[in-house]
């Protein structure tokens, strides 16, 4: 599932709307992920037709112990998504750099509606923590990310029915239809078990369902039943959700319980791994200048961007990573889970950086060009495609380069001057 769960993303959600500031993270993370997908389709390839190939592959699924029935009630008479080649091939609309990546999505916003979501789910998070071991604040930024803590608006808004999309996939795409097959089969399983519907199965173009976005290969050979109502699902109550998530962590991502991720630091100037103990007692300290615990847990330097800040990052920083293998997106879920446990921004800024525009920034910025005329689909704080597509159409009326779309704190002192 490396390979798998995260083609998922790819999957997830293809589209920088969902990169947003209180948007769902991302599908678009746009790299290849070790659970996502790969290059850029080709035009598909001359195949059966739909109907001839769906009774071929019924021998697939026989192997796989689907009956007819199931095979019948899901795949006779669907329609595929062939939207989905455009999608798979489609290159993201928005370049970011690293800070303004992690800037959407370590949002205040993000933060806000994270610590009402806490509120509600402490006792869930914290028996997850206890019984698995991963930290309470890096599952609730995952599911911050990942769905936007499960925001029933976004499945309306970006997800569609999983059969036609896997489907089609499996019957015309040529460069990964063997995944495609496999997922479609998953998916059928998941039916024939019982665990969910054709109707309920919802989720990215690639497949990625619920509230951690999972892939009918995880749904089947990671998740578990935690809440004990008989189903394993990724929708509906958390509990499944996030409690196979961090299983997920600890058993393919092969996380440490009771560690940090890493730390903001300042005094380091390179050097191999070295005990936590040991950078302290070479005078390293927290970048706000908190003292490093003096613990045996074995961090390595990172300088994600020259000039940028410096981190002290250990074995979860990996963990994290193995769910979606992009630094950028591993350092924006670590931050956010910081930032959820209470604490502040990065000390030191990426060059060319700013802070992260606060929620009511955000709602000025989309009031002021909605009255200059460009469309931000929306004056709440919440930034999504509409608005970015809003902001570089202005940024590219008033010359403002690099024309790149991002909602920040440049592009309102702009508005507030005037154009």
């Amino acid at each position: 599932m490396n390979r798998t769960r995260r083609h998922l993303l790819q999957g997830v959600l293809a589209s920088a709307s969902l990169f947003a500031l209180g948007a769902p993270a991302d599908a678009a993370r746009s790299k290849p992920s070790s659970k996502r997908a790969s290059k850029p389709s080709a035009k598909p390839s001359a195949r059966p037709s739909f109907p001839d190939w769906v009774e071929t592959f019924r021998k697939r699924a026989h192997a796989r112990g689907i009956s007819d029935k199931t095979y019948d009630s899901v795949m006779g008479g669907l329609k595929p998504d062939t939207s989905v080649y455009a999608l798979q091939g489609a290159q993201p609309e928005f370049k970011e750099e690293t800070w303004q990546y992690v800037n959407r999505r370590a949002s205040d916003l993000r933060v806000t509606n994270g610590n009402e979501i806490y509120k509600a789910n402490e006792a869930l998070l914290a028996k997850i923590e206890r019984e698995i071991g991963v930290d309470r604040y890096i599952l609730l930024a995952l599911w911050g990310v990942e769905s936007a803590y499960g925001d029933p608006g976004i499945q309306e808004r970006y997800m569609r029915p999983i059969f036609p999309a896997l489907a089609a996939l499996a019957w015309g795409e040529p460069r990964r239809r063997v995944y495609w097959e496999k997922e479609l089969l998953n998916a059928l399983v998941i039916v024939e078990r019982g665990w969910s519907t054709p109707a309920q199965m919802r989720g990215s173009w690639a497949g990625a369902m619920g509230h951690t976005q999972w892939m009918p290969e995880v749904w089947l050979n990671v998740g578990f039943d935690f809440d004990g109502d008989g189903r394993v699902s990724p929708f509906g109550s958390p509990a499944d959700a996030l409690a196979s998530t961090a299983r997920y962590l600890v058993r393919r991502g092969h996380y440490k319980p009771g560690e940090r991720w890493g730390y903001e630091v300042k005094g380091v100037s390179g050097g191999r791994a070295r005990t936590l103990a040991d950078w302290k007692a070479m005078g390293v300290t927290r970048a706000n200048g908190e003292a490093l615990p003096a613990s045996n847990a074995k961090m390595r330097p990172w300088v994600p961007v020259r000039g940028g800040p410096t981190f002290l990052i250990g074995q979860n920083f990996t963990a994290v990573r193995s769910y979606n293998p992009s630094n950028n997106y591993t350092l924006a879920i670590c931050h956010l889970s910081d930032r959820l446990r209470g604490e502040g921004h990065f000390v030191k800024q990426f060059p060319g950086g700013e802070r992260p525009p606060t929620t009511a920034e955000l709602k000025e910025l989309q009031e002021r060009l909605t009255k200059a005329g460009f469309d931000t689909g929306g004056t709440n704080g919440r930034v999504g495609a509409d608005t970015m597509k809003a902001v570089r159409a202005y940024q590219k009326k008033v010359g403002i380069e690099p024309a790149d779309g991002y909602p920040g704190l440049k592009v309102l002192a702009r508005l507030r001057a005037g154009t």
